[in-house]
């Protein structure tokens, strides 16, 4: 059996990789190995949603574990709700910001921390072996609905307090976030004006990924509206993105390093966990406010592992999924939303100025396609040929990929976790010396590719 989680949970296409069949076996395999009394499940739009959702309980139901339903809700709803409820494990069915016809599995433990590689090594191994522990009949329990949004909503209101009518433009591009999040802004007291903020599976309006391309409605609709900012989730609502009152794309490696120095200097210190994707502008930002800066594998899972172990402030990756460890350690876009927003009244600024401090270097990032059976096999030979290939850099790691340091930036070579490509991605001091590298590091990969493909 291939291997079955990447970076964030299971991820595939619906009634190819992810079928009713694994689903099922998925929740066995997890009540099994959770030896779990209690679970909740939720999803997003996606409308292969309630196929998976019923399969995953049914298997939940198999092994006598007692299930309540969240229905559509974002994902850190589900992982919060696990932990303040202290349920054994909880299933979120989503493929996030993938396109419509992805659908996914994410397992949250009893803390609300998503399962790590050795727990989702052995729920493979039950799956392979098919060693589900199931119940007598009569120990076959109901299935419940449970309402997460309400509680969730109650500790952000409690928590955060925001003292202007901040007038905001919200896209929830027709996911989970479509009802939950503009209640949240407009109880905190938020004028807000929203776009795509209707259920809809197939993401109709807009990429499910808040991007720079696809977000040029909102940004247009901000400037002419006079909004102060633009806030969009991407669709389970783990990740944020923003435009500044201008109707800029607010770069989310600067946006995460701002935030980072916000965080580490209200705090005296302390540790900000990120991936080995992010700007080295994270570094600059951090280390100047005392602080300091760990690096993890790309994938929310561990940066979200990391923040518990290193008892970090806070945690990110270049994407917009923000962890904040003082309230629940799932990556959560709506709550970073309302603290950005109390950061920029602390500080007295508005976005643009919030970010403008942060150094400005370039990233450029590139996808080369492979078979998915080759991806692993092109990372290994890359590890022994790399350091033929590349003259003048100064540090290598192998954290996540390959990683070579060079005196005017770096280049990552790393094998995706959710998809059949190699992601190249280079940051120089300027535009020149990022082309440069770019340019080696796709050359190098793609004779990678061709010499193992022929």
């Amino acid at each position: 059996m291939a291997r079955l989680f990447g970076s964030s949970g299971i991820r595939g296409l619906v009634n190819v990789d992810i079928t009713p069949l694994l689903a099922c076996r998925v929740g066995l395999a997890v009540a099994t190995f959770a030896k779990a009394s209690r679970a909740l499940v939720a999803r997003d739009t996606r409308t292969s949603g309630v196929l998976l959702q019923n399969a995953i309980v049914s298997g939940l139901q198999a092994c006598g574990v007692d299930v309540a339903l969240l229905g559509i809700v974002p994902t850190p709803v589900l992982a919060y709700t696990v932990k303040t409820l202290k349920t054994d494990v909880g299933f979120m069915i989503t493929a996030s910001h993938n396109p419509p016809q992805y659908n996914g599995i994410k397992i949250f433990n009893h803390e609300g921390l998503s399962y790590n590689d050795e727990a989702q090594t052995e729920i493979e191994s039950i799956i392979r072996q098919k060693n589900f522990e199931l119940a007598d009949w009569h120990d076959i329990r109901e299935v419940s609905r449970l309402n997460g949004e309400t509680p969730y909503l109650g500790m952000v209101l409690d928590k955060v307090k925001l003292r202007k009518n901040w007038i905001i433009v919200l896209d929830s591009g027709c996911g989970a976030t479509y009802n939950l999040a503009p209640t949240m802004l407009k109880t905190l007291g938020c004028k807000v004006m929203t776009l795509n903020a209707h259920p809809d599976g197939y993401f109709p309006a807009r990429n499910s990924e808040p991007t720079l391309e696809s977000l040029k409605s909102l940004a247009q609709t901000v400037k002419e509206v006079g909004a102060q900012i633009g806030i969009a989730y991407d669709g389970d609502g783990d990740r944020v993105a923003f435009i500044d009152a201008d109707g800029s794309f607010v770069d989310f490696d600067r946006a995460l390093a701002s935030y980072s120095a916000h965080i580490v200097k209200k705090n005296g210190g302390g540790t900000v966990v990120t991936n080995v994707e992010a700007s080295m502008c994270v570094e600059r930002m951090v280390e100047a406010q005392g602080g300091k800066v760990v690096r993890t594998k790309v994938g929310d899972i561990y940066v979200s592992d990391e923040v518990k172990h290193k008892n970090a402030v806070f945690g990110g990756e270049p994407c917009g999924a923000w962890i904040h460890p003082k309230f629940h350690l799932c990556p959560d876009g709506l709550l970073s939303s309302a603290l950005l927003l109390k950061a920029l009244e602390d500080q007295n600024k508005c976005l643009g100025e919030f970010i403008a401090e942060v150094p400005q270097y370039v990233i450029l990032r590139e996808n080369i396609y492979c078979k998915p059976n080759l991806k692993h096999k092109i990372f290994k030979r890359t590890r022994k040929t790399i350091e033929r290939s590349f003259m003048g850099f100064t540090e290598i790691s192998e954290i996540d990929g390959v990683r070579l340091s060079f005196r005017d930036g770096w280049l990552l070579i790393r094998a995706s976790g959710t998809e059949p490509i190699i992601r190249v991605t280079v940051e120089g001091e300027s535009l020149k010396a990022a082309k440069e590298i770019m340019k080696k590091g796709i050359t190098f990969v793609q004779e990678q590719v061709e010499e193992l493909e022929t």
